[in-house]
């Protein structure tokens, strides 16, 4: 998970094919960023051609939706093989990113931002 996406990674020895949403994943993410964020930790641990991926993502936004998918798979390479974990550890992608976007609160136009304050 990351921010509002949710993602589900399935992945079995094959050729390295990732498919999101039964679609490519060159098609799903037009941004040359989000494909490169998916491929991240299978490049780490050089199993880039090793499985098939299918995913299922919902929610979100292209960033958070590959930052989703990134998490996943690296849950998943753990799952597969223990001995990857510090590896991904020291490259920052087992940790979860908690940060989400706070609340409107009453009285102020935003989460922060105050009305514009007029002294006369």
């Amino acid at each position: 998970r990351r921010k509002t996406s949710t993602a589900r990674v399935f992945m079995k020895p094959g050729s390295g094919k990732i498919t999101v949403n039964d679609k490519d994943l060159d098609l799903y993410f037009g941004r040359v960023t989000g494909r490169m964020v998916v491929r991240q930790p299978l490049e780490l641990t050089e199993t880039l051609n090793q499985f098939d991926i299918f995913v299922t993502v919902a929610g979100g936004g292209g960033s958070s939706q590959a930052g989703a998918i990134r998490h996943g798979i690296t849950r998943a390479l753990m799952n597969y093989n223990e001995d990857l974990r510090p590896t991904l550890r020291a490259a920052g992608y087992v940790t979860r990113d908690a940060r989400q976007v706070e609340r409107k609160k009453v009285g102020l136009r935003k989460a922060r931002r105050r009305p514009q304050f007029s002294k006369r």
